[in-house]
């Protein structure tokens, strides 16, 4: 089996302040110096009317509300060759009703995708449900490894 080269990772980032930006940049972090062969790039977040001071290890920003934003990242990592992507999900941080924008992106990847759910909800609402059901990786199992997290 061939290493890796390029790793990809998909969610919000510091300096923005939530836990999914320190999350996503201490996992990136640490997958960089575990591996320093692998290329490790973030595709981050960036929230309605907000601008954040990126570091260089943040690649390209995402405007969550934004579409063309999601059809461009999709472009860029597969132009970029990379060979897996990481995705942080958490629905308040795409846009669209249930963060269902965050498809768009899916559904163009040719890479892998390794999914963090950050939420796992109990009883989610009809939209969250549709996003689920509507996962244009949902009937490829070869193509989603889902993991959850679940705070105690």
């Amino acid at each position: 089996m061939t290493p890796l080269r390029r790793i990809a990772f998909i969610g919000n980032s510091l300096p923005r302040r939530c836990g999914i930006a320190t999350f996503t940049t201490d996992l990136q972090q640490a997958v960089s110096t575990s591996r320093p062969n692998l290329e490790t790039s973030i595709v981050a977040m960036t929230d309605h009317g907000q601008a954040y001071d990126y570091p260089s290890s943040v690649a390209l920003q995402i405007s969550d509300g934004n579409i063309e934003d999601y059809v461009r990242a999709a472009d860029f990592l597969n132009a970029g060759r990379f060979e897996a992507a990481c995705l942080q999900h958490e629905f308040g941080i795409f846009g669209g009703e249930a963060g269902a924008h965050i498809l768009v992106l899916l559904s163009r990847l040719t890479m892998p995708v390794v999914t963090t759910l950050h939420t796992v909800l109990a009883k989610p609402t009809a939209a969250q449900l549709r996003q689920y059901h509507s996962c244009p990786l949902d009937d490829k199992p070869s193509k989603l490894r889902a993991s959850a997290t679940v705070a105690g």
